[in-house]
């Protein structure tokens, strides 16, 4: 059987939404189309996965704790890991998820969004539930090469959730639909912070905070291998209705002609000055969120002498007003979209100038917070945090606006940048803040991420764009590669 793909053309993708959803209404209203449809079942999937991805990424930041404390629960191994073998296992992660970011991207593109995300959340949970088992034959070490593929593993997960949402959601609910997927990241996140240190000290000892979050995963997998789907197309569920109301709506075309292997355009992506500005936010978004997201546990136990990593309430509250936020600022979306009150273009950066600058003002107050007014210190990051869901609705989706055909391929670029950044940044913490107790040091650190978030959205809101690129439309290969490729394909 040979498949077939169909490539929208920027003529295609810029087809009116508006008489989509009219033609919608007359001829598949019962569908279900204007209401739930099998889409957001596909979202809900991709919002589970997320949600067991970052719980398999924040696993060990939270179980580490008891697996270096006798006295958590004498009745499972302690490890005598120093604090410089504890840093070098968190950061591991990182080492592998850097690496796959954009290949993750050309594979989603070239086999579907579907399987590249089985694949990485599925691997990365089998890693996991071998973390305790690695830890007593090889120590460390064989924990750290772990996260390490457990970072390579989930570099695919975002590109992949980039190129499935430029197949399943409607342009009109484009940014609902990413805000919707991506809020799992901080349920998951909320989810493992707040019952792992419950689970450590339990019977089941802190062995199970692998287990079972690894052990979902592998239920997820299962669940996503027989219900999730790349695109409508392929899907056994959609209603004709409902496929195609979503076909109209991305601009998919219908021709049964075969396209020729297409090339992806790697210079004009570097040569287009809204995609190089969406680099730079997308990377001065992640030095300000991974300032927090690795500093503020030391900030708030040295200067207000509160250990929030402890405290497990407090260590999830800003994940949860995140979380909670992204369903807030997705309900403002949909009245604005649905007033038509604003156009695409100005709902991207007004929500991003939400997500990036009211952040930039509530850290620079954070700074100049008296050390005996730690209330007022966990409101301002509670806030903080929790308004960086506005992002979501901003530069996070402006991927598959400019190119629905490269969305997963972008965001791999992106991405990939955007966590060297978070790398970065923790080290230049360190070289700023000789003294953890001293609040003027770490007022400098707040002023360079607030920094950071203000040019980063300031280049977003003058040169960013909505407009799909021309190099959207993919170029077939020359002829003579054209026969390479056919000829290489029948040797296998």
């Amino acid at each position: 059987m040979t498949v077939k793909k169909i490539w929208p053309t920027s003529a295609a993708m810029n087809v009116d939404s508006t008489a989509a959803l009219a033609d919608n209404e007359a001829s598949g209203k019962a569908g279900g189309c204007l209401g739930l449809g099998v889409r957001h079942f596909q979202a809900f999937l991709i919002f589970a996965g997320l949600s067991v991805a970052y719980s398999l990424r924040v696993n060990l930041s939270v179980a580490i704790v008891a697996m270096t404390d006798k006295d958590t629960n004498p009745d499972f191994d302690a490890y005598d890991w120093n604090e410089q073998t504890k840093s070098l296992l968190l950061s591991s992660f990182f080492w592998g998820y850097v690496v796959t970011q954009v290949p993750g991207g050309a594979l989603a593109r070239k086999f579907g969004g579907k399987t590249t995300l089985l694949c990485g959340i599925l691997f990365c949970s089998i890693f996991a539930i071998l973390t305790p088992i690695f830890a007593q034959i090889g120590d460390w070490k064989l924990v750290c090469a772990l996260r390490v593929a457990q970072g390579l593993s989930q570099g695919m997960v975002f590109p992949s959730t980039h190129t499935l949402l430029s197949q399943w959601a409607p342009i009109e609910d484009r940014g609902n639909f990413g805000t919707y997927c991506y809020s799992g990241s901080q349920f998951g996140t909320v989810v493992m912070m707040a019952s792992s240190g419950v689970i450590a000290s339990s019977a089941l000892g802190w062995p199970s905070i692998f287990y079972l979050s690894g052990g979902v995963g592998v239920v997820w997998a299962i669940v996503w291998f027989f219900w999730g789907a790349s695109t409508p197309a392929q899907c056994k569920m959609i209603s004709p209705e409902e496929k195609k109301f979503i076909e109209q709506s991305i601009g998919v075309g219908h021709s049964d002609e075969q396209h020729a292997p297409v090339r992806t355009p790697w210079v004009k992506f570097f040569t287009t000055p809204a995609f190089l500005v969406l680099i730079l936010t997308h990377s001065t978004h992640n030095w300000g969120f991974w300032t927090l997201l690795t500093e503020i546990p030391t900030y708030m136990k040295n200067v207000f002498h509160m250990d929030i990593k402890s405290n497990a309430v407090l260590s999830a509250l800003p994940y949860l007003a995140m979380f909670l936020m992204c369903f807030v600022f997705s309900s403002i979306s949909s009245v604005l979209n649905r007033n038509q009150c604003i156009p695409l273009p100005v709902s991207r950066k007004l929500f991003n100038s939400i997500g990036h600058w009211v952040p930039m003002v509530t850290l620079i107050a954070l700074g100049y917070v008296s050390s005996d007014d730690s209330t007022l210190a966990i409101v301002l990051l509670t806030v903080t945090v929790g308004i960086n869901a506005s992002t979501y609705l901003g530069f996070q989706v402006n991927h598959i606006d400019l190119s629905p055909n490269f969305a997963g391929v972008l965001m791999g670029i992106t991405n990939c940048a955007a966590n060297i950044m978070s790398i970065i940044a923790p080290l230049i913490v360190g070289f700023i803040v000789t003294d953890e107790h001293d609040p003027d040091q770490w007022r400098i650190i707040f002023f360079i991420a607030s920094g950071f978030y203000l040019i980063g959205n300031l280049l977003f809101v003058i040169f960013g764009s909505t407009e799909v690129q021309p190099w959207n439309d993919p170029q077939p290969l020359p002829s003579k590669e054209k026969r390479n490729s056919t000829q290489l394909e029948s040797q296998h």
